[in-house]
């Protein structure tokens, strides 16, 4: 496969990624309690659209239909950050859980622009690398907005008091479950 496929397959793979960023992030804001949470969330999903934009503009000047190779990666990231959302926590406790699923999120888009860029880079794609870095300088101001976000929301979830351990959902079990299996499969090549 030649590097120009690759790099195809990889801007479908973003394209989809942030379509579905379209999906969740309005779903993100409306579920976190922190009102500066709420505001990152809603300005990031504008910027998304504008990244979509953009990811459309690098098609065109690859002349290529501008379709998603669906992003097993984000729809992961997403439903984690679905799973911060359905969990029991209260308070600031709440929202550090969604704090961790958006740095995932967009440090899953970091890695793939970092990724595009230097592809379209080795190919002489300047123009495209120049698109791509709009993209790629969006989400790492992101990254460090919802960070700085966190830290009053970190301190205060640490002075929270513990509360009574709840018995597990059925999706908690089954989560448990597949990382004992998973702890077990990894075992073998751990030992020295």
């Amino acid at each position: 496969m030649r590097l120009n496929d690759v790099l195809l397959d990889e801007l479908r793979d973003m394209y989809s990624a942030e379509n579905q960023l379209v999906k969740a992030l309005p779903k993100l804001a409306k579920g976190a309690k922190n009102p500066e949470l709420k505001s990152l969330f809603a300005a990031h999903l504008e910027e998304t659209k504008g990244q979509v934009i953009r990811l459309r503009k690098v098609f065109e000047i690859l002349g290529e239909r501008a379709t998603g190779e669906h992003c097993n990666g984000m729809e992961g990231v997403i439903e984690e950050g679905k799973d911060a959302l359905e969990k029991d926590e209260t308070g600031p406790s709440f929202d550090a859980g969604i704090v961790g699923a958006a740095l995932r999120t967009e440090h899953y888009e970091i890695a793939g622009y970092t990724a595009t860029i230097t592809m379209a880079k080795v190919l002489g794609l300047e123009d495209v690398a120049s698109l791509l870095t709009e993209n790629l300088n969006e989400e790492l101001t992101a990254a460090k907005k919802v960070l700085a976000a966190a830290h009053p929301i970190l301190r205060a979830s640490a002075k929270q008091p513990e509360e009574p351990k709840k018995p597990k959902s059925g999706k908690e079990k089954y989560s448990a479950q597949k990382s004992r299996d998973d702890e077990k499969k990894a075992a073998p090549s751990l030992r020295r």
